[in-house]
Formats: structure tokens, sequence, C-alpha cells
């Protein structure tokens, strides 16, 4: 137990000392610090972006639909046996059948052309029956759901609305992968920035470090120091990763009301939450102690008492 307690206090002397030193040279480590915050802020911003992309997907991929166009001039019976056809299938869960006539109106009134739709002899739009898919249809299901429903009487086109969908994923999958390397160079560089930092503090207590291993200091005393200074690197980077982010958000956030409300489902994009958060920090925590203890493992054993 006193044993446990020696080695509490030596952790904390350490610390409020690699503090005061830390806070000594606000400009150098301020320099450091913004460094590292944004290095973790960037990847962060990606891996947000990716989450409410995969948002968005998941929202509209809950009822996609299929929208079965008749050959135009087909017969009103015709229209009603293709929207029972469609009904019966397992993989639709509702239908709407749009007659020509209601298609006409409704374009007249997206267009606003009705005096130019008034000079046509006929009404050149055809029935569509609009089913809504089941949810959890792989590709391969829908393939084969659009191929029955081509294959029914009086049908000319099938439309899936899922090809936007398959590209939004390629391109959230994409921004995945290039959020991995881009965190993964970035990483690394917060590492060599936080080692080089650690390397000039150790060259600089030189002669500090010499006397303490002179009177019998051993290398774990007088590491400690130092690898609690890469932690106040981490942490203050971290803090400042999340301000950059938050920053970032409250710009985009008026824009991406306003988009998350021309497409009617799609909610606003959300920022950190609390395990985001905690996530940057405890990256920037690791990525400072892992630079401090790569600088003071190579440099350290280099000084030795003349």
């Amino acid at each position: 137990m006193a044993a446990m307690k020696r080695g509490l206090e030596l952790h904390r002397r350490a610390a409020r000392e690699s503090l005061e030193q830390w806070r000594q040279r606000p400009v150098a480590n301020g320099l450091t610090t913004a460094v590292i915050g944004i290095a973790l802020a960037l990847p962060a911003g990606f891996f947000i972006l990716t989450d409410n992309l995969q948002a968005v997907s998941a929202n509209w991929q809950g009822a996609p639909k299929a929208s079965v166009f008749l050959v135009p001039g087909a017969p009103t019976a015709s229209h009603e046996a293709t929207a029972r056809a469609v009904e019966a299938m397992d993989a639709i869960t509702a239908v709407e059948l749009i007659h020509p006539d209601e298609a006409l109106e409704a374009f007249e009134k997206a267009a606003g052309m009705s005096e130019t739709l008034a000079m046509l002899e006929t009404n050149p739009l055809p029935a569509v029956v609009v089913g809504e898919i089941r949810q959890g249809l792989t590709s391969a299901d829908i393939d084969r759901l659009t191929e029955r429903l081509a294959a029914l009487p009086d049908v000319d086109e099938v439309q899936v609305d899922r090809e936007w969908l398959q590209r939004l994923n390629a391109v959230v999958a994409m921004i995945d992968r290039i959020s991995l390397l881009i965190a993964s160079t970035l990483a690394l560089a917060v590492v060599l920035v936080v080692g080089n930092t650690i390397r000039l503090d150790i060259e600089n207590r030189r002669a500090a470090i010499e006397i303490s291993k002179l009177i019998g200091g051993t290398d774990a005393f007088v590491r400690r120091p130092f690898l609690y200074t890469g932690l106040w690197y981490g942490a203050a980077g971290g803090l400042l990763a999340l301000f950059i982010l938050m920053i970032g958000l409250l710009a985009m956030a008026g824009p991406a009301r306003e988009l998350a409300a021309i497409y009617d489902g799609i909610q606003p994009p959300g920022g950190p939450g609390l395990s985001s958060a905690l996530t940057i920090i405890g990256s920037g925590l690791a990525l400072g102690l892992a630079g401090a203890w790569l600088a003071v493992g190579r440099h350290l054993a280099e000084i030795e008492p003349r």
C-alpha cells in the first residue's frame, strides 16, 4: 500500500511539473497544439460526414419504389389488372395507380404549361403503377422483381428509384476509405510532431537530466514528466479539434437545414456526440503519449552523466 501511494505521488508530481513546464511556453506549445488539433479535426470531420450520409441513405432505403409505365393507349381494364398483379407480389407492400388523365393534370400543375398541353389532341402520358418495395431486399432480389414487373402484360418500362442510392452508398464507401487513409497519415504526423517537440524539450533539459541521473534518478523517473507532456499536447489538441468541428458545423448549419427541408424526410446533419467527442480526445491522448514515448525511448538513453 505504501509503495502504491508513493507511486501515485510520483505520478502526481510529474503531471504537475510537466504541466507547469508546458504552460511556460505558450507560443510554441500553441503552435504544436494547433497542428495536432487540425490533424485530428480533418479526419473526424470526414467521419462525421460519412455518418450523416449513411443516415440519409438509411432513411431513404426504407421505402424504395418501382414505377411501372404501361404502354400508351392501353385500356383502363389493363391498368387495373396490372395494378392488381403488382399488388399481389410479395415484394410489394403498397400500390398506387396513376391514370393518364391524373398524370397529365399533375404535370400541368408542376410545369405550368396548361395552355400548351391543351393544344394536344391526345394525352401522351401513359398510366403508371407505383409500387412500394418491401424493406430488406437485396440488390439481386430487386433485379428479379424488376424482371417480373417488366414481364407483365402492357408494361412498357420499369424504373426503380435505387440507382441514386447505389451511387450514394458508393460515395459513402469511398469517403470512408479516404477518411481512414487521411486519419492514418495524420496520426503518424501527430506522433512525429509530438516526438520532435519532446526531443527538443529533452535537449533543452539535458543538463537537468544528467544531474538527475547522477544523483540516482532512474530512467522511469526522468521519463515520466515527458510522457505527461505528451498527454497534455494530446488533450489540448483533442479539445481544439472539437472546437474546430463545432465552428465548422455552425457555419454549415444554415445550408444543411435548407437542404433537409428540400428533401423531405432527411434529417439535418448532426455533430459529434459524446462518444465521438471522447474518441477524439482519447485519440489525441493516445497519439500524444505515443509521440512522447517514441522520443523519450530513443533520446533519453543517449544522455548519461559524464
